[in-house]
């Protein structure tokens, strides 16, 4: 089966021709200018967001109101052009002739739509192409346990979470489920089988999702996000039934992440929690995104491997000590944020003034 039939049948989602030329320009442009986003807003030229920085596309004029309209029209069936006008707001996703995926919002501002869409390439990149640690790759080689990934918005988790499925996917033979709001990467089946729910279109609600997913035969499930208490919950008790489940969380650190997932539940509930988590959690993965010396972004991650020693931490609430675990364990794959700069200085990929607000 062709890669487009493939996504096509996953998620039943339009691809974007050449018949739709207006928008298809500005969104190859954004590729080719490997930009996360493009960006269009009444009284601006088209903008894409590079590297993290806002750059307009100067060669295109601002854009008016009614032009935005229509380009956003031309990826909208009717039925979304009417939740857009009555909601004034929109989630909705596109393929862009297998190029890319695209995840965008469209809403109103001073009484005119505005459009932000992601560019999500359709080729997953692997572990040394993100320049990933190589420790990062053992996580995939798991069939059991909690994996959580950390970082500030646009740090690159989603993408790192998905080299690491499809990884699984690659030397494994698993059934991979994947329960996101909104689905970020499309996978292609190789080894594995990959069913993909987004909530809103494939399930009412994440909670739903979650319930049922424990009737749907799978080995590893990717959670977008642990939101609240319950999310967290369902997923330690999905890790603890014999399941690998990985998932983002909003933390300051991969070692500040067990306080943040206990502090989630009131305190009668705490040491349960972190006796669960304990026993289930196989590691942290932080990320943010540092500026390179010759343009470009890099990584600086920080990696928790739990071990014994940091497994009693948790349990124990002596959670103070996991930094200066993780500190003295670089033999089993582990860094903390100032040791993978410390690194990134010397090897003279980024410089002094990257540092600046990181540490």
């Amino acid at each position: 089966m062709a890669e487009k039939d493939i996504h096509a049948d996953i998620m039943d989602i339009p691809h974007l021709t050449d018949d739709k030329p207006e928008i298809f320009e500005l969104l190859l442009l954004g590729l080719e200018r490997k930009a996360s986003d493009l960006h269009l807003s009444a009284g601006h030229p088209p903008i894409l967001r590079i590297d993290g920085k806002l750059l307009p596309v100067l060669e295109r004029p601002r854009l008016t109101p009614g032009y935005i309209e229509k380009l956003v029209g031309l990826l909208l069936t009717d039925d979304q052009k009417k939740i857009l006008k009555e909601k004034k707001e929109l989630d909705f996703s596109y393929i862009f002739r297998d190029q890319a995926f695209l995840r965008a919002n469209a809403f109103y501002q001073k009484n005119s739509i505005a459009c932000i869409i992601r560019l999500i390439p359709s080729q997953i990149r692997d572990f040394e192409s993100l320049s990933l640690p190589p420790s990062v790759k053992k996580f995939a080689t798991y069939n059991q346990g909690l994996v959580l990934v950390t970082g500030p918005a646009g740090s690159g988790k989603s993408t790192t979470i998905a080299s690491i499925i499809d990884e699984i996917n690659r030397t494994k033979s698993e059934h991979i489920l994947t329960i996101e709001d909104p689905i970020e990467y499309v996978f292609s089946p190789k080894k594995s089988v990959i069913n993909q729910r987004e909530v809103g279109r494939d399930t009412n609600s994440f909670s739903d999702a979650l319930k049922a997913a424990l009737r749907e035969d799978f080995n590893v499930i990717l959670i977008g996000e642990l939101r609240d208490a319950e999310s967290i919950e369902t997923a330690l008790t999905i890790a603890e039934t014999g399941h690998l489940v990985f998932a983002t969380i909003h933390a300051g650190s991969a070692v500040a992440t067990p306080d943040r997932v206990v502090n989630a539940f009131p305190p009668h509930y705490q040491t349960q929690i972190r006796s669960q988590l304990s026993n289930v959690l196989l590691g942290v993965i932080g990320q943010r995104l540092v500026p390179k010396i010759d343009n470009g972004r890099i990584p600086a991650v920080e990696i928790m491997m739990v071990n014994q020693a940091i497994a009693n931490s948790i349990k124990e609430g002596k959670t103070a000590q996991i930094k200066s675990i993780v500190e003295t364990s670089r033999s089993e794959g582990m860094v903390t944020f100032e040791q993978s700069l410390s690194a990134l200085l010397a090897d003279k990929k980024i410089n002094e003034d990257a540092l600046r607000g990181l540490i």
